[in-house]
């Protein structure tokens, strides 16, 4: 029976042939009705049906012409907040791939009366179209400009434009090269990479890694087109990390941290990058934005950071720059 039937975002995602923001952009508006088991969103097979019923402009017929549009609160002289069906909660769209944005989402939950945070593992370059889109209330950045060695900034202000918006810093990180262990290749600058014979494993397109290395490219004068392996593509650190650890690829690009996580791989630290959030200033935002600013500063979660190894603290909740 389709009432016993529901589906993650991913899945929805697959079926209406849309992307994973997308489905939290619906989710988000009150348009698809999402609930959560654990840490996981679910749709029922049902509201999705009603979903794509409505979408093709087939009446439902309890539907109400007089009723308040679905996934808002009517309000007199404020904007209206987007509605889950359970809860009258708001969804709040955070996307990026660190653990450390999982630990301010729980702490999130925990403080901000009224909103449920959602998490998107999307890459940095995604994260900021889809907040241009309307897709993400809170994307995570750290995109390298080669030509000023500015983390960020650079990209968020050609990417927002006409946006009101907030950066601040969550942490900083050590990125460099995974090589095999005991460094073979005796690499060791990005220079290196120019090397004959090297196998390369890369970052999917868009993320903060595949940036930085395009931008070291660029800045020795390396084609990436001559790199054996520049296509073949993981979507995570630790999934550059294992393919050097197992022997399949000579070098990857990542952070510290997914060193320390796969065995057999050493890692070359060449860089420390700017882990930076974007909040996008609106005014049904505000309250939240404060909330989640006291929340960057506080003693339990940069606690909660320091636990991690490779988390650099010393900028986290300063504000970087504001519209």
């Amino acid at each position: 029976m389709t009432e016993d039937i529901s589906y993650t975002t991913e899945e929805i995602a697959k079926l209406l042939k849309i992307s994973k923001l997308t489905v939290y952009d619906l989710i988000k508006k009150g348009e698809l009705p999402a609930y959560r088991v654990g840490k996981q969103m679910r749709v029922d097979a049902s509201d999705l049906e009603a979903y794509k019923r409505k979408a093709k402009g087939i009446k439902e017929p309890s539907e109400e012409p007089s009723r308040a549009a679905p996934g808002t609160i009517g309000t007199t002289g404020s904007a209206s907040f987007p509605l889950s069906p359970t809860g009258g909660q708001r969804p709040i769209v955070i996307t990026g791939q660190d653990i450390s944005l999982d630990i301010l989402a729980k702490h999130m939950e925990k403080a901000i009366p009224g909103i449920r945070p959602l998490r998107a593992y999307v890459g940095s370059l995604d994260s900021l179209i889809a907040m241009y889109r309307g897709e993400s209330d809170i994307v995570s950045t750290h995109l390298l400009d080669g030509d000023t060695g500015e983390y960020n900034l650079p990209y968020i202000r050609k990417l927002l434009i006409g946006s009101s918006y907030l950066v601040v810093n969550l942490l900083s990180r050590r990125a460099g090269l995974y090589v095999q262990r005991g460094n073979p290749k005796k690499l060791r600058d990005w220079s290196d990479l120019g090397g004959a014979g090297l196998r390369l494993v890369n970052r999917e397109r868009g993320s903060g890694a595949r940036v930085l290395l395009d931008e070291q490219l660029r800045l020795h004068g390396i084609s990436a087109s001559k790199l054996d392996g520049y296509d073949r593509e993981e979507n995570n650190h630790l999934g550059v990390a294992g393919k050097v650890a197992s022997g399949e690829a000579d070098v990857g690009v990542g952070i510290e941290k997914a060193a320390a996580i796969v065995g057999g791989v050493d890692f070359i630290p060449l860089i420390q990058e700017r882990y930076d959030l974007v909040l996008l200033k609106r005014p049904d935002n505000r309250e939240w934005i404060e909330a989640v600013l006291r929340i960057l500063r506080s003693e339990p979660f940069l606690s909660e950071l320091r636990s991690i190894s490779g988390y650099d603290l010393s900028l986290a909740g300063q504000v970087l720059f504001e519209t």
